[in-house]
């Protein structure tokens, strides 16, 4: 099943259209992260169509250079006409990263670019070793303005924003076996966990978690396995670029506030994946919770892609008054809500009333459902497909 799901993974990515995306990333040598189905290796192979490229999902090729690392000087030797050199999946053999900091510090006059699904065994056994030579960028799911006239709000609620998914043409079954193929190829084969049938629980229980401030203590009774566990299910979880906590944000702060993170799924349709329903649960509560993820994801991207220093987090009083996002960064502060619902009530403004009183100096938005775009109280209300389209780098809004 696990040879399965790698081959069909193979093909999709062959067959995915490429689509330009908002991310560039200079002429050094970098780093670059993003879960599987993110399109690194299409991204890369379109930007960079002269470079010598090295897929360490190529079992020969992994045997060989596990066999042999320095092998790799060779072929960078015997291909000095080739600009960049492009390793994938260089989480597959850290022991590379050696061979990679001897030839940057040859200056060979070639750009090194080294992609990988997994942050663990990079930062436990290799990054370090480049000497901050590298830096790390990360490779996002599509933000809506770069499909365009493509996007469609109710489909990326529904099956998120993977390039491999978008591809497919049959998304359900593409994500169905997603979180399958993770946690075969990257859990299982790779030794993360001793029990694979209790991180799946974990996955289904983190589910019920996103867009929600984390409870670990109620997710390890979900998991049936202790809470010592659960943190380390949460770092691997996180190390697989799968899952990311947001802190409170709390710079300055004039009232007491909460203090736990809260948690997303990296991409809205993977959540969707992992979350049983049935007649006991609320399409339009799982929506909520996907639109939530659908935000998240794209101002996450936002903040990596824009130029400058930019955080995302979240607000929450200890009275329970949250705003769901807060954006902070050399270009300003942003707050945003989310709601799932087609008209904008007194009630839904409060959060951001509030959080006006602290920084009056925020750019204040709410996002829903409806059609219309107004001004009310001075919170920009948008529609959520004009929102997300709107989303450029070097500007936030137009």
């Amino acid at each position: 099943m696990c040879l399965e799901i790698g081959i069909c993974s193979a093909i999709l990515r062959l067959r995915m259209a490429f689509i330009p995306r908002i991310f560039m990333p200079g002429r050094d040598h970098f780093f670059l992260l993003g879960p599987r189905g993110t399109g690194k290796t299409l991204w890369s192979t379109h930007h960079y169509p002269k470079a010598l490229r090295i897929d360490l999902l190529d079992p020969e090729t992994l045997r060989l250079l596990s066999a042999r690392p320095e092998r790799l000087t060779e072929l960078v030797e015997g291909n000095r006409d080739k600009p960049q050199v492009i390793i994938d999946e260089v989480q597959k053999l850290p022991a590379l990263l050696e061979v990679v900091h001897l030839l940057i510090e040859r200056k060979t006059g070639q750009q090194f670019i080294l992609t990988g699904s997994s942050a663990r065994k990079l930062r436990r056994q290799g990054v370090n070793l480049l000497g901050g030579r590298a830096a790390q960028k990360h490779l996002h799911p599509y933000l809506a303005a770069e499909l365009g006239k493509r996007f469609s709000l109710t489909a990326a609620l529904r099956q998120g924003m993977l390039p491999l998914v978008w591809a497919a043409d049959n998304p359900a079954d593409v994500l169905r076996a997603y979180t399958g193929l993770y946690l075969r190829e990257e859990v299982q084969m790779e030794g993360l966990v001793r029990n694979v049938g209790s991180f799946a629980r974990f996955l289904e229980a983190m589910s019920f978690s996103h867009a929600s401030v984390l409870n670990l203590s109620n997710v390890s009774r979900d998991c049936q396995v202790s809470r010592k566990t659960v943190e380390g299910y949460l770092e691997i979880l996180e190390d697989l670029l799968l899952g990311f906590r947001l802190p409170v944000f709390a710079k300055r702060a004039k009232r007491e506030l909460a203090t736990h993170p809260k948690f997303y799924y990296f991409d809205a349709g993977v959540f969707r994946a992992n979350r049983p329903s049935g007649p006991l649960d609320a399409p339009q509560e799982i929506d909520g919770l996907a639109l939530e993820g659908l935000v998240a994801q794209h101002l996450r991207a936002w903040c990596d892609y824009s130029a400058g220093n930019h955080q995302l987090h979240y607000w929450q009083t200890r009275s329970q008054v949250e705003v769901d996002f807060v954006v902070y960064g050399d270009s300003g502060l942003y707050a945003v809500e989310v709601k799932n619902s087609t008209q904008v009530r007194s009630d839904d403004l409060r959060a951001l009333k509030n959080f006006a009183e602290d920084y009056p100096q925020s750019q204040r938005y709410l996002v829903y459902r409806g059609q219309e775009r107004f001004k009310r109280d001075h919170v920009l209300c948008l529609p959520a497909e004009e929102f997300l389209l709107g989303l450029l780098l070097g500007e936030f809004q137009p």
